[in-house]
């Protein structure tokens, strides 16, 4: 886990720390690390945020389901639960609501160094999202032709975000509605603290580890001001193994109510021990 949110004087981006969601140019920020182990298989790149609430009833809701499922009806007329980011300026924001508004924005690239030389890691941004949420939940609006700039005409973007849906890919399959950066992030997490997968470094070479030991680079253009609430933000590097991917959840659990019931056990014991050789005897002692 790299931790990039520049509280730090000492960190690269405390630079950035105060941005704004339409600072032009974007802060940009590079984090030198190393890597003890080589990882063998495949890479999932996330980023993760602290303290920010997904989970908050009202932000939960504030989505239209039929808009983000290419209901041209919805597309004009969004739903009154995106409110106060349904409209703007007399035009009607695709896609509304307070959790397409907060989209997380900053972009991650990865460089290996190697005597002094950077060499890019390739990053796939297609195949993060759910199948269902892809191809099921989240489509396009309809009409005469595939032109995006053409279907969205009449509305406007939400209000933190630089440009519009339509613009969020050059890649026709991985744009608007159906961009998978989107889909991730409209995925609400249950927690404060949370992880999103952000990208995909596949494994080429069966003799040669994915992501050797060594030294790396992450160069970060910072976008998402997480200051003003108390956040923090991380990019974290994992890979899976023939048993699946690392989840200390589980485990932490386990150990928790184990623990739990072996105290209260002990507890009883004693109380049984002291107090269960009592006479209970209903008859009144001579």
């Amino acid at each position: 886990q790299i931790d990039y949110t520049g509280t730090e004087p000492s960190s690269p981006c405390n630079k950035c720390l105060n941005v704004s969601w339409d600072s032009s140019p974007p802060c940009t920020c590079t984090i030198n690390f190393t890597l003890e182990h080589s990882f063998e298989s495949n890479v999932f790149m996330y980023y993760g945020l602290s303290n920010f609430y997904q989970n908050h009833r009202r932000y939960v809701k504030s989505r239209d389901d039929s808009q983000l499922n290419g209901d041209n009806g919805s597309l004009t007329n969004p739903s009154k639960e995106c409110e106060p980011y349904r409209t703007n300026e007399d035009k009607p924001i695709a896609p509304c609501g307070a959790i397409a508004n907060s989209m997380f924005n900053d972009t991650l690239e990865l460089y290996r160094i190697d005597n002094d030389t950077r060499t890019p890691i390739t990053l796939i941004k297609k195949g993060i999202a759910w199948w269902t949420d892809k191809n099921v939940k989240f489509r396009n609006p309809t009409g005469d032709g595939n032109n995006l700039t053409v279907l969205f005409q009449g509305t406007t973007k939400p209000v933190n975000w630089p440009k519009p849906v339509y613009m969020l890919d050059s890649d026709p399959d991985n744009n608007g509605f159906i961009n998978e950066d989107f889909i991730v992030w409209m995925r609400t997490a249950a927690l404060p603290t949370f992880r999103k997968l952000y990208r995909l470094i596949e494994r080429k070479d069966n003799l040669q580890p994915t992501l050797q030991a060594g030294k790396y680079s992450l160069d970060i253009a910072y976008n998402y001001p997480v200051h003003s609430f108390d956040g923090r933000k991380r990019m974290i590097l994992s890979t899976i193994s023939w048993m699946g991917g690392k989840n200390p959840f589980l485990g932490i659990a386990y150990i928790t109510v184990g623990s739990i019931c072996f105290f209260l056990g002990v507890v009883l014991l004693i109380i049984h021990h002291k107090y269960g050789n009592r006479n209970t005897s209903a008859d009144i002692p001579n």
